[in-house]
């Protein structure tokens, strides 16, 4: 008797390490790829299904937690903090499953329901969309010599954080320790990045030479949560990266030119 058992795989990618203002998992794109709300406003996400079949994404909130190399844990809400609570209560959004059509666009409505009390502060969950496959399966399943056939079916999710802000909210950033770190045939450009303050940074790294106006490196899109107070960067570099860096350079870290573009730290040293 041979039977059929369905194994997912879930890529999730996170807005925290996008350089892009788009983001793409299977055959959905999602723009933008995070949100900061800083009143009772409310904005967009738009969808887009760039398949040549319609597909069903399930959109739903989650809570995750940064860790001190960058990466991020989706947590249990019974293990949550007070301002991880809160943030589940004043999201609002909807709808909260669509089917797309081919090429045809869908707007996901987040609102902000704040209570007169609610502390100032910074609020953070992470909506994630989900794909929902169809119940009939892709491809034929493949047969093992036990008898037992085993189907592969990708299912596809994005998830991109929703930062809600209350108050005059403050965060400074430093960055220590930088230097290129060299692993057999590999070498990365490494980082700490310290922050503290009531709300967290995102912006890019980007190193400058003297006498030369434009960046050697560039990286986008690197967040520091306030759950942390220091992040652990590293960064790939290939031969032609380690040659323009080595010797002195200028370390920076940005905000991204729509939130100011302003230089929130900044290291001078020499790279060997």
């Amino acid at each position: 008797m041979t039977r059929a058992f369905a194994f997912s795989a879930v890529t999730s990618l996170l807005a925290l390490a996008a350089p892009l203002p788009l983001m793409a998992a299977g055959d959905l794109l999602v723009a933008p790829t995070r949100i900061v709300l800083d009143g009772a406003r409310g904005t967009e996400v738009i969808l887009n299904n760039i398949d040549d079949e319609p597909a069903t994404y399930r959109i739903s909130m989650e809570l995750r937690r940064m860790n001190a190399d960058g990466s991020i844990d989706e947590i249990d809400p019974a293990t949550a903090t007070e301002a991880e609570r809160k943030a589940l209560e004043i999201i609002s959004y909807g709808p909260k499953r669509v089917v797309l059509a081919p090429n045809q666009p869908q707007a996901i409505r987040i609102g902000v329901r704040p209570p007169p009390d609610l502390p100032d502060g910074e609020y953070r969950a992470h909506m994630h969309f989900r794909a929902i496959p169809d119940a009939k399966p892709a491809t034929a399943p493949a047969t093992s010599a036990t008898g037992v056939s085993i189907e592969l079916r990708p299912i596809y999710g994005v998830t991109i954080p929703v930062i809600i802000r209350k108050g005059k909210l403050e965060a400074l950033a430093a960055i220590n320790d930088p230097k290129i770190v060299r692993d057999g045939g590999k070498a990365s450009l490494a980082l700490t990045l310290n922050r503290k303050g009531t709300r967290s940074t995102f912006g890019r790294i980007r190193a400058l030479k003297p006498g030369q106006a434009e960046p050697v490196f560039e990286v986008r899109g690197i967040a520091v949560y306030p759950e942390i107070a220091d992040r652990q960067v590293s960064f790939s570099l290939d031969a032609d990266d380690v040659a323009k860096l080595i010797g002195p350079v200028t370390i920076q870290y940005l905000e991204e030119p729509d939130a100011g573009g302003r230089v929130m730290a900044e290291v001078k040293t020499v790279l060997r």
